[in-house]
């Protein structure tokens, strides 16, 4: 009875993990967990107590379907300051980041239309392209250059099908953080062959070298970039379902054509923490990022002192993903480590086919659980 396109589309591979995980744990197994992308910190306090003193204030009905006008402001402000992103609160739709991505591939994107993405890159985004009957076309990125996306191999993908490109700086799941010179060489290449890109920033404030650089910041892409973030990773968030989707006035107003059928908007008091985590004190975030440059570090430290494994140095994001030299499937190498090392992993074909040979950690978790997590990582594989 479940539709034909909901039969062809794969469960969430980091979602699945983090399920069996979580029945594994409820059995009495103590498994470290490096599965999933959510930081193990608590929303700060300042954050917290907007959100109770709006519900305390009754702040508990339905909102403009594009989101309370002071949190559009806060966003279209820090967006125009910090990434210098050419935008107004009109420009600005408020919704949960993951809701955002597939608003944008049902509105822009047709049977049959072609879409460009690296590879590897997130799990979801070939779902979305799918649910939509579009076509993903994967443009492959080597470990050598630290999975930076060779704009040449984007121009030769494209056909007269080809719809939009995809981008996620830095990304999930190798950390990369795309060079403002490549990103302006791929501004160039959708502007000649009149492409929309979509441009996931979700990570943006969490760069350990080099410099976030917006794709609708650069000259000519405002029109044409649909830009998502939120405030899941860089807030500790994630449970809260807020971020934003940023577009011309014509774009912005088609995706919320959909969010009014869908959500009708998102949830009103997070909104109302929301303004306070983007114009509140910024510290609890600072800090938050440097804890995940040393954890980032001791993570490449035990990688090293793993025969079977290399790792580059992802500037970015919040997840390492090393190549490894055992002669298996990424899966069920996956599926080792889970089931006799008890450490779960997220396999490197999750991410598309390039990630075979490779499987994603995220460091978003304490030191003592990366120590011990990589231990059992390194005794697995030497048994094997």
């Amino acid at each position: 009875m479940v539709s034909k396109r909901l039969q062809e589309i794969p469960a969430s591979g980091t979602i699945a993990i983090s399920n069996l995980v979580s029945q594994m744990r409820a059995d009495g197994v103590d498994v470290v967990s490096f599965s999933m992308g959510e930081p193990d910190f608590t929303t700060p306090a300042n954050i917290i107590d907007s959100c109770c003193e709006a519900l305390q204030d009754g702040f508990t009905h339905y909102t403009p379907s594009m989101g309370i006008p002071e949190l559009r402001q806060a966003v279209a402000d820090m967006e125009r300051t910090v990434d210098n992103v050419p935008c107004q609160a009109s420009n600005v739709l408020v919704t949960p980041t993951k809701q955002a991505i597939f608003m944008i591939a049902l509105a822009f994107i047709d049977p049959g239309d072609e879409v460009i993405l690296p590879d590897p890159s997130w799990v979801s985004y070939e779902a979305c392209i799918r649910l939509c009957g579009g076509v993903p076309v994967y443009v492959p990125t080597r470990f050598e250059d630290e999975f930076v996306v060779d704009p040449a191999l984007i121009e030769a993908a494209i056909t007269p099908r080809t719809r939009m490109i995809i981008l996620n700086t830095p990304s999930n799941p190798t950390g990369c953080v795309i060079p403002g010179d490549v990103l302006r060489q791929i501004a160039d290449i959708a502007i000649a062959h009149d492409i929309l890109v979509m441009s996931d920033e979700i990570y943006e404030s969490i760069i350990y070298e080099g410099k976030h650089v917006s794709m609708a910041s650069l000259p000519g892409m405002f029109d044409r970039t649909l830009l998502v973030s939120g405030l899941s990773k860089t807030y500790a968030m994630t449970g809260w379902r807020l971020g934003w989707a940023i577009a011309s006035e014509e774009n912005i107003k088609a995706i919320n054509k959909l969010q009014s059928h869908s959500i009708s908007c998102a949830v009103s008091f997070a909104q109302k923490a929301a303004v306070e985590a983007i114009r509140g004190p910024q510290g609890a975030k600072d800090d938050m990022v440097r804890e995940f440059r040393k954890r980032r570090d001791l993570a490449l430290d035990l990688i090293a002192e793993i025969p079977q494994l290399e790792c580059n140095v992802p500037k970015g994001a919040f997840y390492v993903f090393p190549r490894y030299s055992v002669d298996m499937p990424s899966a069920k190498l996956a599926e080792i480590l889970l089931k006799e090392g008890h450490v779960a992993v997220t396999p490197g074909t999750a991410f598309g086919p390039g990630g075979e040979g490779f499987f994603r950690v995220s460091y978003a978790t304490s030191e003592d659980q990366i120590r011990e997590g990589f231990d059992r990582i390194r005794k697995t594989l030497s048994g094997l």
